[in-house]
């Protein structure tokens, strides 16, 4: 079977493939010559899933799953959310944003927040929907040089540090996106 990951990261779409049974044939969107820019207009993070894997299955008729990922902070009202990677504004950069983040949440007592990664597969002609949680909290300061986004200010629960202080390895094993690909991955393991 083939599958399309509606991402051009290549890092996500290898630790996918390595998840997924030898039956799946993953395919990006550079596989499938699509580049074009899919623009996410939902309120949502699954609404936005939706917007990208509905795109690649009607315009290029392949079987496809697309994800979108959000920090939600509980003292912003759950904020950013779907807008955490353009939460500083344009150009987006991760920088700009954890600084914009830190800045609204000096002299907030609560810090609890949850990274949350839902997935949305398109699948002969049904859909099915995957969420992923990491709940956790927003440290003071930034800690650790690996990751992306948000990483180096994000401490998972029941962990003395940053997700930026992880290997991929552990970050994966208990990060919103590992839990939500690993749901992906068993549906589709049981249905191969």
């Amino acid at each position: 079977m083939k599958l399309v990951f509606a991402t051009n990261n290549l890092n996500k779409l290898t630790e996918v493939q390595k998840m997924l049974p030898n039956s799946i044939e993953l395919l990006s969107l550079k596989d499938i010559n699509c580049f074009d820019e899919i623009e996410e207009t939902a309120t949502t993070l699954e609404g936005n899933a939706k917007i990208k894997a509905n795109y690649i299955t009607k315009k290029f008729g392949y079987n496809c799953f697309a994800d979108d990922t959000g920090l939600e902070v509980i003292a912003l009202n759950g904020g950013p959310g779907v807008y955490s990677a353009r939460y500083a504004g344009e150009p987006a950069n991760a920088e700009n944003n954890m600084q914009k983040l830190l800045t609204e949440l000096n002299n907030k007592p609560n810090r609890d927040a949850q990274f949350r990664t839902s997935i949305c597969l398109n699948l002969d002609g049904n859909q099915f929907l995957f969420d992923g949680i990491c709940k956790g909290s927003i440290l003071i300061s930034k800690h650790g040089e690996k990751g992306f986004g948000y990483d180096p200010i994000f401490q998972p629960e029941g962990y003395n540090k940053s997700f930026a202080e992880m290997t991929p390895e552990e970050k994966n094993k208990i990060s919103h996106r590992g839990l939500a690909i690993q749901q992906l991955v068993a549906f589709l393991k049981s249905i191969s």
